[in-house]
């Protein structure tokens, strides 16, 4: 049993809750916790999606500052890979992800949204990456997910001059990618994974795989790590009744059984 994190699974969409009161703050046993939500959300067939939602009010205000302030350059050394596998434990999910932010996602708590493959925010959200504040950088993906997300120069703006950006400017950026209500924060995140349910889940893991590996690759590996996860998708259920349902039916109309 976890304590602070929990899988909430209903319709077919996991709901990853963090619930440390008052600010999320997401210390060592948090982001264990983080893998192993993910970890199950992953195992798990009746889920098909993932919401990663922090409740009402905030979604993560960062690392546990108090936990990391007396830790040297080796106690830090032995847990930092650690410490980032566990912030960006969502984008290991073979799944559709969305992060529901409100109020506040930074440091550890705007890695922990930039793991998800879409970020859905309130008009009430203030994101950032403050690390630079308190004399480090962002250990949890930071440099790497939010650079190949909005660009370097946005990336060092933020991460440089340690600033919050609200909800519109962090649409404008492409930080996020909807504003809505802050009321209606994971309602709308919910609307966004429930399309998924009934879809081909081969499929949406070997797109995913397919896109966030080849952003690491040069054209000609990443055409061919497309053309593998093409070729693999004939060896499922899903492919045939897509493919049955297209040719007697048109588009838009298969039953897929997810296998």
């Amino acid at each position: 049993m976890t304590e602070f994190v929990r899988l909430e699974v209903d319709g077919g969409v996991g709901t990853i809750r963090l619930d440390r009161p008052p600010m999320n703050a997401i210390s060592r046993q948090v982001q264990d916790e983080l893998l192993a939500a993910s970890a199950e959300a992953t195992q798990r067939d009746d889920v098909r999606a993932v919401v990663v939602y922090g409740g009402e009010k905030v979604l993560a205000a960062g690392a546990d500052v108090k936990e990391m302030a007396g830790m040297t350059y080796a106690d830090m050394a032995a847990v930092a890979r650690r410490l980032s596998a566990g912030f960006g434990a969502v984008s290991t999910i073979p799944k559709p992800t969305v992060a529901a932010i409100t109020g506040y996602a930074l440091g550890g708590g705007l890695e922990l949204a930039l793991g998800a493959d879409r970020r859905i925010a309130g008009d009430n959200a203030k994101l950032g990456q403050p690390e630079i504040l308190l004399g480090i950088i962002p250990g949890g993906g930071g440099t790497q997910r939010l650079t190949r997300l909005i660009g370097a120069p946005r990336a060092k703006d933020l991460i440089f001059t340690g600033r919050m950006v609200k909800a519109e400017e962090a649409l404008a950026i492409g930080l996020v990618d909807e504003v809505v209500p802050a009321d209606d924060v994971y309602a709308a995140a919910r609307r966004w994974a429930e399309q998924f349910v009934n879809g081909p889940a081969s499929a949406y893991a070997a797109a995913k795989k397919a896109i966030d590996s080849g952003l690491d690759v040069d054209l000609r590996t990443g055409l061919d790590i497309e053309s593998e996860a093409f070729a693999a998708l004939f060896a499922t259920d899903d492919q045939r009744i897509g493919m049955e349902s297209f040719v007697a039916n048109g588009p838009g109309k298969a039953e897929f059984t997810g296998r």
